[in-house]
């Protein structure tokens, strides 16, 4: 039976989720934030830390940890107004992230699960041809950058102390509490608001909350998830016309979507300045999640079509009006 899980990133989408699960599996858990103090279920322990950088001492949470989860990071926004927007993100994806693990391994802690990001493969792929766990990697923003960077000081420390490190990179995460476009989305489809998207034939790989958590825990033990990098989804690729109608089916509200061209789309996406966005709509990204499945012997636990039902359900008892 495992000792003590430490799960950086607690309060977060991921993180409250991933909490959540391990104390219904009965692991003892101490849960870090910045947070001041929060709610934690039965079976786990809050510690509130100051930040995430190369000087947090994390002495008193490492103590009897043996598997760290981290999941805590400065996340990816659309407009990051920082001078130096890479310099921001390395100090606490990456110098935060080693000084964490470096501790880990000092305090004994035997695996270390780092929460990664698609956008270290890059920011999209053409249609048919997925990312690959192992393929080169080429990030295209300081975020992925800060991810990447993070990983290679990892590896480099497994080699150095034989602490295990599991890297997972999702890409976009939806499910119950989902916020920025994904909830702008089902803003949209609740008030039947016509949208430009019924032509759009790109397909985007996309992980249900659920599906995340479920493989997060399944690398606490797995034996063979030790010192590899795995890609998740749910295992099944949509276009944007397609998600858009199968949501508005889990909201009772059927999308109502009109056939524009997608590159009329990505113009004047371009000429507004929203070509980040226009990407995520008209783009396609997708990922070959074989190596997940045939080492960890894993399949995503819950469909699509549950999934967003699950998410809707959550959207009309806290928003809909």
């Amino acid at each position: 039976m495992l000792n003590k899980v430490l799960l950086t990133g607690g309060t977060g989408f991921v993180g409250r989720s991933v909490l959540n699960r391990l104390c219904q599996d009965g692991m003892a858990v101490v849960v870090c934030s910045r947070a001041e103090t929060i709610i934690v279920p039965s079976g786990a322990r809050y510690l509130s830390l100051p930040g995430l950088d190369a000087n947090t001492d994390w002495k008193l949470a490492l103590d009897g940890s043996e598997v760290v989860i981290h999941s805590a990071a400065r996340v990816h926004v659309m407009r990051d107004e920082s001078s130096d927007p890479l310099a921001e993100f390395r100090k606490v994806n990456v110098e935060g992230t080693l000084n964490l693990a470096r501790q880990a391994a000092q305090a004994g802690a035997r695996r270390f699960i780092f929460i990664s990001s698609i956008k270290v493969n890059g920011e999209g792929t053409p249609v048919g041809v997925p990312y690959l766990a192992d393929a080169q990697s080429l990030p295209a923003d300081p975020y992925g950058i800060s991810k990447m960077e993070a990983e290679h000081g990892l590896r480099a420390l497994a080699s150095e102390t034989g602490m295990e490190v599991v890297i997972i990179r999702p890409p976009l995460v939806y499910g119950p509490g989902v916020k920025a476009n994904f909830l702008n989305m089902m803003r949209w489809l609740h008030k039947g608001v016509p949208l430009p998207f019924g032509a759009i034939h790109n397909q985007r790989s996309l992980v249900a909350l659920d599906n995340l958590v479920d493989l997060i825990v399944t690398c606490i033990e797995h034996p063979a998830a030790a010192n590899q990098t795995f890609l998740v989804s749910d295992g099944e690729d949509l276009s944007t016309s397609e998600l858009l109608r199968r949501m508005g089916a889990a909201l009772g509200k059927p999308a109502r979507l009109l056939p524009v061209p997608s590159r009329l789309l990505e113009m004047g996406a371009a000429l507004l300045g929203k070509k980040d966005l226009s990407q995520r709509l008209c783009g396609s990204l997708q990922v070959d999640i074989d190596k997940t499945r045939e080492l960890l012997h894993w399949i995503p636990p819950v469909s699509v079509d549950e999934a967003l039902r699950k998410t809707a359900k959550n959207f009309l008892e806290q928003h809909a009006k």
